[in-house]
């Protein structure tokens, strides 16, 4: 039994697609195809199901599944046993809300580099929801997102913290003074957000709609930090996590306001597949990102 088929059988499992597994190892559809029908002769058992291109376990294949990730886990670690750590190579697909891309990757990158020199991150980020559909189509080895808790037998959860999260003003503002505020006072005042649907924003909508209000930003965009900015310049609030408005709330340029009756249930999760194969980079991605990064939560 040829290790490279059952890595081959790993791919096409994850991805769904005997030409995705062929475009990800570097071969054609051909060999992929043979090289499945050579390990099911082998185990005596069919493996995928073939409708159409529509391509899915059978309940063997899954039995399979399982013994073939654990074989090729062992076959990395078998290899790294002769290398140092710094060695592991790759390229690892790290898909995140796009505020977590400060705290994770600009200001761990340069630690994370030094640690690991010779792995590649590509970024991506998304929505909540278009990073679960990164996900489960293996265009992502792992996720972060920042949103409601995710519960789901489908996935590991690598690490979470919980995200404290504040509308902010700036300290010239007349609501500064307030420990607390409520939806009708919040109505009359300019927002300046994140695109609508994403995330805590999403979150912070949910709320008013429960009191039959909406706000009308007048700017809404994907950075969080230039959104934190204009903010401590008083050109209107904002609805932020707070290791986002850290900065500026220490330095006393923006204020905190408690609204009342809302309690924000933010997450910050690190997430991938139960069913995927972790390579070594990947590995090395998770345990670093696990155990490091994630503390910026907490600063």
């Amino acid at each position: 039994m040829y290790l490279r088929n059952l890595q081959t059988f790993v791919q096409v499992a994850e991805t769904g697609s005997f030409t995705e597994a062929g475009e990800t190892l570097g071969y054609s559809q051909p060999t992929i195809s043979f090289q499945i029908k050579k390990l099911e002769q082998e185990l005596g058992v069919q493996l995928f199901e073939r409708i159409g291109h529509n391509v899915s376990l059978t309940i063997d294949g899954q039995k399979a599944l399982s013994y073939a990730q654990q074989i090729c886990h062992l076959s990395q670690e078998m290899l790294q046993a002769s290398e140092s750590e710094n060695e592991i190579k790759g390229t690892v697909r790290l898909a995140m809300a796009d505020s977590l891309c400060s705290p994770l990757i600009v200001k761990q990158f340069s630690n994370f580099r030094a640690q690991y020199p010779h792995i590649s991150l590509l970024v991506t980020t998304a929505g909540t929801g278009d990073l679960f559909r990164l996900l489960d189509h293996n265009d992502a080895d792992v996720v972060c997102t920042l949103d409601a808790h995710v519960y789901n037998a489908s996935y590991i959860i690598s690490a979470e913290e919980k995200v404290g999260s504040h509308v902010v003003c700036s300290v010239d503002h007349p609501l500064a003074s307030k420990k607390v505020i409520s939806v009708q006072e919040l109505l009359d005042q300019p927002f300046l957000m994140t695109e609508k649907g994403m995330s805590y924003r999403r979150l912070f909508d949910e709320f008013l709609a429960l009191h039959s209000k909406e706000i009308h930003p007048i700017l809404e965009m994907g950075n969080a930090d230039l959104i934190c900015q204009l903010v401590a310049e008083n050109a209107g609030l904002s609805f932020l996590p707070d290791y986002v408005s850290n900065p500026l709330f220490q330095e006393g340029k923006i204020a905190r306001l408690e609204l009342e009756g809302f309690s924000c249930d933010l997450w910050g999760q690190l997430i991938y597949r139960k069913d995927k194969w972790l390579s070594a980079p990947v590995q090395a991605v998770v345990d670093y990102f696990s155990h490091q990064a994630l503390n910026f939560i907490q600063e």
